[in-house]
């Protein structure tokens, strides 16, 4: 079969919201990534065959297929086609599973899988508010016939599931709190010693994430209120909404050998899979045993493994069920602490997660990220420099 090689990657730094990118168009945002990595790459653009996006609320600056509209306004050649794509929080993720799929098919030999997301400028599920506008009402799912028939009324929300998560695996307030202030240590100690500097590329003198807070204590964070009466989520054991993008170039053998490019690592294994629609977000547990079970790989053969922290009882109840080494997971933090710009968060994870096995000369990492609908992706890379 052939494979598929991720030859480059960037991202920008996460701004928190209403932070430094708050103001900056989603376009130029995502333009800014994409001009970096062909920069980057050194790769004549006009040979990038496709621009495959992920980013949600396509409405507003987001709208008309930023995929395109970016590139475009990147500078980038007028030759080369976009498209957007959601799956929710694993957008830009699935876009390096559709990149590779386009190159591994033969289709393809060059495609860049991208995300971007300005959430202080386009509130999360802004698309959906919109049907009121049109006297649809904010429920996306309440004229569905088929949906109801199935499902009843049972609330449909990521902090329902969360909560839910951390009943059914046992996980208190007390040990998400911790996991979160581990998040923030990580992250803090990850950009003072610079671990960050190669895959960011400074926007103007923006460098560096926003999201890690110093001076955290079990204390503090205990005095917050929770999400929802008698509930156990908190804001600090949740993801931070976030602005940021990220790009990453996948290439064929053929490119490679065509361009001179050395690849990075191989694209070893993808899987994606559906889960409870209602418990939404346990999707990373059998999404990482199907990608273990197809690549054939144990456990103990993977150096770092990113589970996107949507909410610390999401990447709680997947240690609960793998037991890894807790210094192999998460290991310079995650959303918590740096943020989750939903549409570009699966190329950033990526992004940072293949610098760090070349930091440990880890032959295998897993990235695996929980989705809305009850969906999750999982990506096995092979470090080849």
């Amino acid at each position: 079969m052939a494979e598929a090689y991720i030859v480059e990657s960037v991202r920008t730094a996460v701004g928190r919201r209403r932070g430094a990118l708050a103001e900056v168009h989603p376009v130029d945002l995502a333009a800014f990534a994409l001009r970096e990595l062909m920069e980057r790459s050194g790769v004549d653009p006009a040979a990038v065959e496709d621009v495959i996006m992920g980013c949600l609320d396509n409405i507003g600056p987001q709208a008309g297929c930023i995929a395109r509209t970016s590139w475009l306004a990147a500078g980038l050649p007028e030759g080369t086609p976009g498209v957007t794509l959601d799956r929710q929080c694993g957008s830009s993720q699935q876009a390096v599973h559709f990149a590779a799929q386009a190159v591994m098919s033969g289709t393809a030999d060059l495609v860049v899988a991208a995300g971007v997301q300005n959430m202080s400028m386009i509130p999360m599920g802004s698309s959906a508010l919109a049907g009121e506008s049109l006297g649809l009402g904010t429920d996306s799912l309440a004229r569905s016939i088929g949906w109801h028939d199935r499902y009843g009324d049972t609330p449909v929300s990521q902090f329902h599931g969360a909560e839910q998560i951390a009943a059914q695996w046992g996980i208190g307030r007390e040990e998400m709190e911790a996991y979160a202030l581990r998040s923030h240590e990580r992250a803090l100690a990850a950009i003072d010693a610079g671990k960050f500097k190669e895959e960011i590329a400074p926007f103007g003198d923006f460098e560096t994430d926003e999201g890690p807070r110093r001076g955290s204590t079990p204390e503090t964070l205990a005095a917050l209120k929770p999400l929802s009466p008698g509930g156990r989520l908190t804001a600090a054991v949740s993801s931070q909404i976030s602005d940021g993008s990220a790009a990453i170039l996948v290439a064929s053998e053929r490119a490679v050998k065509e361009h001179n490019l050395t690849p990075l690592a191989r694209v070893h294994q993808m899987s994606v899979v559906g889960s409870d629609p209602i418990l939404m977000l346990t999707g990373p547990i059998p999404a990482t045993h199907r990608a273990l079970e197809r690549s054939g790989l144990r456990l103990d053969e993977i150096g770092v493994f990113e589970v996107n922290e949507a909410f610390a009882s999401v990447v709680l109840a997947w240690q609960r069920e793998f037991d890894v080494d807790p210094a192999d997971l998460n290991p310079n933090g995650g959303a918590i602490a740096l943020g989750h710009p939903i549409g570009a968060s699966g190329a950033r994870i990526m992004t940072s997660m293949l610098q760090e096995m070349r930091r440990r000369g880890a032959r295998y990492g897993l990235q695996t990220m929980c989705e809305g609908g009850g969906q999750a992706n999982a990506t096995v890379l092979e470090l080849l420099t």
